[in-house]
């Protein structure tokens, strides 16, 4: 060991100096210091651990809407059950809608303050000069023996102490009665609940989310749930089964997670029968309600009363719409064992897209989904059309959207179709595989963003869909806001939120299945992450761990860079050096030949910018007995110059600029046009993570090499990623092309 130590040191010594020039990072050291350790609740391999508990939470509801005074009251009975192993004195409810009371944070300043010409709408978000009511009014909380329970108001948080604790493996119910002014959407900046009003016919569509006190999280890794609702870190809930009533306007209808118990009293015959008939149709919508039917409802206004009945099982959240001008269709998807309506409702202002569009966006993600992951579970998959954004529940979304005058951009489509897919998506990301999105929006926004990708690029290839190029220019950003994915969900800037928490880990998980694991075992990989973490609460820890034990692949370097930091991919083509070996055939000229070649802008003694001044002629020597060691084996030597007769030896210097370690691809294009590719794994960089020199032996002449030809890494400046250098247009000359086309 000793002899091999000295061998060793004085072979490398000297690259070794050189390449200490900078500090040691330890980009390849494992992310153990990272990331909460395993334990008995969750595993080294990143399932849930034999002692894995979670709580549950059934509601019992009644809720009415007064459509006159857009106020919606409601009683709830909450049956908890306490699966932990400890004794719980109280425990909190979340209460959403005192979000929207004022003095509030509010995103009314993000896109700048007051300014010497501003509209109306603006001035609202940032001063709020006409004030709205906003919040819960709690008119009791009682145990089941009707004695009143003490509770502490903390803006959107309400702590309820116990009259008697809560033992481990034990249950409590309590009721509550409760009410509300509902949002006004247009008068908050991402409401994105609440309801729109339509002048033109003097209706209201309701949109109702987080709208009933509901059970925070208590689970092993943080306790009780403890951030307040800020509008961006969405829900952290637990599982149950919902019996829900509401009472709406008799001509209201009523679209709601959950499968509807009472169709025959809040239903006319021919609607049912039409229902009947679309659980039939596999291949196209049928149409409930008719545009005319709709349209003709939107004239009169009911002054009765119906009750609409939905009864929804181990769902994490509930949420519904209620309107008179809903035209509605539905259309069956049939899976292994059940069958899924997808459901579109939308008023007339949404005609003609929405019935092209929106039933069929649904199926695609249905579809797409559950070959990714697992089947989709639930009855129904419903699609409400709004005025903006989108917003998920459990079986039903509210999705942006809305042609003007009837006509609509193919942009506009496009990302009216992908907000309808992204949406229904979230029902496997976060409302099945149930990550906290209060704490990490990325879990859920970036797992989903990724399959809504899949989908549009698999049944939309005419639009477009990410790539690893779109994060490109996030990336090179300012590095002094930047912050990286492993950022709490409001810690993040409104304007870059969309690129770190949705893109960002788009473009890692594709990177991952394209390039670096390969499609068959990361899919098989993503696919037992989903199917582990099924009705659970998975952390980050849990999916990184799942992803390198279903891959038998050390991913923390990855993890550690794509994650944890906001370097960025920048590879440097830095040095060529083109050798052929001299044989005693060559004429004494080129045996003398020194040529190196090098990106211009580096100092070298022989600056090239191609290949003109030809190969570097090398001399190859005996073998030194000595460097054998104790080998009593020799080499063929006479083999090993036969192989290389004749052959290009290629040395290329590439530099990790941006400080983001990736994989290298290489493409080599030779003097006759033909191309091949290269690439060497991410872990060359293990011992200099700056810089590193590859050898290559080819039996063609180069005339081109580039890093990345695919742009498969991000790489955010290719402008150092071939020899010789590729011109690109400057982008004044891009510009004036572009205008020209």
């Amino acid at each position: 060991m000793k002899y091999l130590l000295i061998l060793l040191v004085s072979l490398f010594s000297f690259s070794t100096i050189q390449s200490q020039t900078q500090p040691w990072q330890g980009k390849f050291e494992p992310i153990d210091n990272m990331i909460p350790p395993p334990n008995t609740y969750r595993t080294a391999s990143g399932a849930p651990g034999k002692a894995y508990w979670q709580q549950r939470a059934d509601y019992k509801i009644k809720a009415t809407l007064d459509e006159k005074n857009n106020v919606l009251s409601g009683e709830e009975t909450i049956t908890y059950y306490n699966n932990s192993p400890d004794d719980l004195n109280y425990i909190w409810i979340q209460l959403e809608q005192n979000v929207n009371k004022k003095g509030n944070e509010d995103f009314g300043d993000v896109f700048g303050g007051v300014s010497d010409s501003i509209s109306t709408r603006q001035m609202q978000f940032l001063t709020r000069a006409v004030d709205f009511p906003a919040g819960y009014t709690i008119k009791y909380i009682k145990d089941a023996s009707e004695k009143d329970l003490k509770t502490y108001v903390n803006n959107t948080m309400m702590k309820v102490m116990l009259n008697q604790p809560l033992k481990s493996g034990s249950s409590v119910s309590f009721s509550l009665a409760w009410s509300y002014p509902i949002t006004d959407r247009s008068m908050f900046l991402l409401s994105r609940e609440g309801y729109e009003y339509f002048p033109e016919d003097d209706n209201t569509v309701y949109l109702l989310g987080h709208w009933f006190p509901r059970m925070a999280v208590y689970n092993d890794t943080e306790g009780w749930q403890n951030k307040q609702f800020n509008r961006l870190g969405e829900f952290a809930l637990e599982f149950g089964d919902y019996e829900v009533e509401i009472t709406v306007p008799e001509d209201h209808i009523v679209a709601s997670t959950g499968k509807l118990q009472n169709s025959e009293s809040v239903l006319t015959k021919t609607q049912r029968q039409r229902l009947l008939e679309a659980e039939k149709s596999f291949d196209k919508p049928v149409m409930i309600i008719t545009p005319e039917e709709a349209t003709q409802n939107e004239k009169t206004k009911a002054s009765k009363l119906k009750t609409w009945r939905f009864h929804a099982k181990n769902v994490r959240d509930f949420a519904f719409a209620s309107s008179r001008k809903f035209i509605w269709d539905a259309q069956a998807h049939q899976f292994s064992d059940h069958v899924t309506m997808a459901m579109s409702y939308y008023p007339k202002e949404g005609l003609p897209v929405w019935s092209d569009e929106s039933t069929k966006a649904i199926v695609a993600a249905l579809e797409v989904y559950s070959e990714a992951t697992f089947e989709y579970p639930y009855p129904v998959a419903i699609s409400v059309n709004t005025s903006n954004i989108g917003i998920e529940f459990p079986m039903i979304s509210f999705n942006g959207g809305r042609p003007k005058n009837g006509k609509m951009s193919d942009r506009a489509k496009a990302g009216m179709i992908g907000t309808i897919i992204h949406e229904v998506g979230h029902n496997w990301f976060p409302m099945i595989v149930s990550s906290d999105e209060r704490k990490w929006m990325w879990m859920d926004e970036g797992l989903n963003t990724y399959l809504h990708q899949r989908t549009v690029a698999e049944k939309y290839p005419e639009f477009h869909s990410t790539t690893p190029k779109d994060i490109v220019p996030f990336m090179s950003g300012d590095q002094n806001i930047l912050r990286p994915i492993m950022t709490t969900s409001d810690n993040e800037l409104l304007t870059q939120f969309g690129a770190n928490f949705y893109q960002k880990p788009t473009v890692g998980l594709q990177m991952l299945r394209e390039s670096i694991i390969g499609p068959e075992l990361f899919d098989q990989a993503f696919k037992e992450y989903a199917s582990r973490w099924k009705y659970k609460h998975p952390n980050p820890a849990d999916l990184f761990r799942t992803l390198e034990d279903a891959t038998a692949t050390d991913l923390d370097w990855f993890f550690r860079g794509w994650f944890f930091t906001t370097d960025k991919v920048d590879m440097e083509l830095s040095n060529v050096k083109w050798f052929k070996v001299y044989e005693d055939d060559l004429n004494i000229e080129d045996k003398h030949k020194k040529t190196t070649f090098k990106i211009e802008g580096e100092s070298t003694e022989t600056i090239a910018t191609d290949f003109s001044g030809g190969p570097e002629v090398i001399t190859m020597t005996p073998t030194s007995e000595n460097s054998y060691g104790g080998f009593l084996s020799r080499l063929d030597e006479p083999e090993v110059r036969k192989q290389l007769s004749g052959k290009n030896i290629y040395e290329l210097t590439i530099k990790n600029i941006g400080g983001l370690v990736m994989p290298v691809t290489i493409e080599w294009i030779y003097t006759d046009n033909t191309k091949e590719i290269d690439k060497l794994p991410a872990e060359v960089w293990r011992l200099n993570e700056y810089e590193i020199s590859k050898t290559f032996v080819k039996t063609k002449v180069v005339k081109q090499i580039n890093l990345d030809p695919n742009f498969e890494f991000a790489d955010t400046d290719t402008k150092n990623n071939s020899f010789p250098k590729v011109e690109t247009p400057s982008d004044f000359d891009a510009f004036k092309k572009t205008k020209k086309d």
